[in-house]
């Protein structure tokens, strides 16, 4: 059922630009297929990026929430949950997208593996319709003709660390080199910025002294730490499987820092509306009347207090 709803599907599309293709080689070809695939994707990537940029602007909104609970983790809770709500953030919104992508890289991994094991695959698995191209026609009479390779240059079948003991191939490893990094600068793209943040290892040693930790800011310094652990997890998972998968990590990688880049800094009149919409104030949410801004009683009192003082001066 996965292979005929997730597998064949994927496996498809790339062999339909395949074929297609002037040239036919099968790195370019995928190439095109992770760019076409991020385009589908577009719609709900640019809704990620959009709350990311929104979470960005929160910080010092957070930091003053933070104060105004006074440690009450529970209140604390609720007065972000209100601050998302004004805002229309919804913290759990990106798991679609990264399951929907998940879902696409184990499915063309099931893809590619097939044509490692038997090239023939790639018309065998092909849908009907597809074999009856030109192409795949002459690769049914001659699978020589199938190049698997990047360009003439990287053979998109072996992997960067071969297991056979033939050490380490190297056009394969600058593959899974720049896969990890494209990650990491991913990834560091989207976390929100502070100049006051602390790493984990400063607040693991203040709550060894005995000061309390503010989870946000544990959960901030880890997130800022998986910025290292993802590209290492990548590098660590790709090196071993053909280097098919790392072009495509990498190119995703890319296409994917270019997306956020254009998001991230441009001024749409619709995101600017609403990231800098004016707050309902921190004095609307719940119990969270105790931000230094003066009241009306105070504005009297003061003004009371500076008439009595010039009465006095007269006399």
């Amino acid at each position: 059922m996965f292979t005929t709803i997730i597998v064949q599907p994927i496996f498809n599309l790339l062999v339909l630009i395949y074929a297609i293709l002037p040239g036919h080689n099968f790195g370019l070809a995928l190439i095109l297929f992770t760019i076409v695939i991020r385009l589908l994707l577009w719609p709900m990537l640019k809704k990620q990026l959009h709350q990311a940029k929104v979470m960005r602007k929160l910080q010092p909104e957070i930091k003053r929430v933070k104060k105004a609970a006074k440690g009450d983790r529970t209140k604390e809770s609720q007065m972000l949950m209100e601050l998302y709500k004004e805002r229309g953030i919804n913290p759990f919104a990106t798991f679609p997208t990264l399951i929907l992508q998940l879902i696409i890289l184990v499915g063309l991994y099931s893809g590619l593996r097939r044509i490692i094991v038997d090239p023939h695959a790639i018309v065998t698995f092909a849908y009907p319709t597809l074999q009856h191209l030109s192409w795949m026609k002459e690769l049914s009479h001659n699978i020589h003709k199938f190049d698997d390779t990047l360009f003439g240059v990287v053979n998109l079948g072996r992997a960067a660390l071969n297991k056979g003991g033939h050490g380490v191939y190297w056009p394969a490893m600058f593959i899974v080199f720049g896969s990890a990094v494209a990650q990491f600068y991913q990834s560091k793209q989207l976390l929100p910025t502070s100049k006051d943040s602390r790493g984990l290892r400063a607040i693991l040693k203040d709550a060894g002294s005995g000061k309390q930790a503010d989870q946000s800011e544990v959960n901030a310094a880890v997130g800022r730490s998986t910025r290292f652990l993802l590209p290492v997890m990548i590098f660590l998972f790709t090196v071993n499987i053909a280097s098919a998968l790392s072009l495509y990590w990498l190119t995703g990688g890319i296409v994917a820092f270019i997306q956020q880049s254009i998001v991230l800094r441009e001024d749409e009149t619709e995101m600017e509306a609403i990231a800098d919409k004016p707050s309902k104030d921190i004095a609307s949410i719940p119990e969270a009347e105790v931000i230094d801004k003066p009241t009306n009683t105070t504005k009297k009192n003061a003004s009371k207090a500076k008439k009595s003082t010039k009465k006095r001066r007269k006399r």
